[in-house]
C-alpha cells in the first residue's frame, strides 16, 4: 500500500488536476441538464464525464508506469501508460457516439424553451473558465523544458502547440481533450444564444454533433500515438541528436547502430560503437561511463543506456537515422 501511494505521487499532475476539475464540471452540468433538458448541455455533460473518467485512468496509468522493473517484468512498466490510454479512448469513443446520436435526435425533433436561459449560460461560462485552467496547466507541462523567455505571457500558447508532439503521453491526452472541452463549452454557449435569439432552434443539436465529432478526432489521434507507444516507437530526432553528440568523443570512430525507443514516458538508448581494436577494457569502460552520464544529463526520462563496442572497420557507417 505504501509503494502504491508513492507511485500515485509520481503520476501526471495535469491528469490529476483535470480529473478533479472535470468531475466538478460534470456534476454542475448534470444538475443543469436535469433542470433544463438542454441537448447542448447533455453533450457537454457527457463530454465532461468522459474526460473525468479518462483522466483518472491516465493519472493512475502514468503513476503505475513508474514502477521499478521486477523479476517477472524485467523491462519495466513504461508502456503501461500507453495501454491505459488505449483503453481510455474507448470510453471517449462511446461518449462521442452518444453525443452525436443525441444531436441527431434534437435536429429531427427540435424543442425550444426560453426557461433557464441564464442558468445554461452561467454553467457553460464557468465550465469554459475551469477547463481553461486545466489547459493552461497542461501547456506549462508541455513547455517546461523551454527557456523562460520563450513561454512568457501569451507566448506559452503557440509554443505549447508547437511542442505538443513531444509531450508525455498523459499530458498530451489532457491537452487535446481540454482543447475540445474549452471549444465545446464555447460552442454550446453560442448554440444556446443562437437558439434563443433566432428561429434556428436546432442549433444546439448541431453543436452536439460537432462536439461529438471533435471527440472522435481526439480518439483517433490518441489511439495512433499510443498504439505506436505500446509497440515501442523509435524517436528519430533524439537518435540524430545523440549520434552527433557521441561522435564528438575523440575515441569513438563510428556508430554501427543507435536506437532510442520510447516506452510510455521512458526512453531506452542502445548503441553499438566502433573503437580502436587495441583499446584496453579499462579505457572502453571509462568511455561507456562518460557517454552514459552525458546522455542521461542532457536528455530527460532516459532510464537506461546500453553500449556495446566493436573494432573499427574503417568504413563509415553512421549517416544519421533513417525515417
Amino acid at each position: 500500500m505504501t509503494e502504491f501511494y508513492h507511485l500515485l505521487k509520481s503520476g501526471s499532475k495535469s491528469a490529476l488536476w483535470a480529473t478533479v476539475v472535470n468531475t466538478i464540471v460534470a456534476l454542475i452540468k448534470t444538475a443543469a441538464y436535469l433542470i433544463t433538458g438542454n441537448v447542448a448541455m447533455f453533450a457537454e455533460m457527457m463530454h465532461s464525464f468522459g474526460d473525468a473518467a479518462n483522466q483518472l485512468f491516465v493519472y493512475i496509468g502514468s503513476a503505475l508506469s513508474k514502477k521499478a522493473p521486477t523479476e517477472r517484468f524485467p523491462g519495466g512498466f513504461g508502456r503501461l501508460v500507453n495501454l491505459v490510454l488505449l483503453g481510455a479512448v474507448l470510453v471517449v469513443g462511446v461518449l462521442a457516439y452518444e453525443t452525436i446520436i443525441e444531436g441527431f435526435h434534437h435536429i429531427s425533433a427540435p424543442t425550444h424553451s426560453e426557461n433557464w436561459f441564464w442558468l445554461n449560460i452561467g454553467v457553460l461560462g464557468a465550465a469554459a473558465v475551469l477547463e481553461a485552467s486545466v489547459l493552461v496547466k497542461a501547456m506549462k507541462e508541455i513547455t517546461e523544458h523551454l527557456p523562460a523567455e520563450k513561454v512568457k505571457g501569451w507566448k506559452i500558447v503557440p509554443e505549447s502547440y508547437k511542442n505538443v508532439r513531444n509531450a508525455k503521453p498523459a499530458t498530451k491526452l489532457v491537452f487535446l481533450e481540454d482543447n475540445v472541452a474549452v471549444g465545446g463549452a464555447l460552442l454550446a454557449l453560442i448554440a444556446i444564444l443562437v437558439a434563443r435569439y433566432t428561429s434556428f432552434h436546432s442549433a444546439t443539436g448541431y453543436a452536439s454533433i460537432i462536439i461529438g465529432c471533435l471527440l472522435i478526432l481526439v480518439v483517433g489521434r490518441v489511439f495512433l500515438d499510443n498504439a505506436a507507444g505500446a509497440l515501442g516507437v523509435a524517436d528519430v530526432k533524439l537518435q540524430a541528436k545523440i549520434g552527433a553528440h557521441v561522435l564528438q568523443h575523440p575515441q569513438v570512430k563510428d556508430i554501427q547502430d543507435l536506437d532510442v525507443i520510447k516506452e510510455g514516458e521512458d526512453l531506452h538508448v542502445e548503441l553499438r560503437l566502433e573503437v580502436d581494436p587495441e583499446m584496453k577494457i579499462k579505457v572502453a569502460d571509462d568511455i561507456r561511463d562518460h557517454i552514459e552520464a552525458n546522455i542521461k544529463k542532457s536528455i530527460a526520462n532516459v532510464t537506461d543506456v546500453i553500449i556495446e563496442f566493436d573494432e573499427d572497420d574503417r568504413i563509415p557507417t553512421w549517416a544519421g537515422p533513417v525515417e
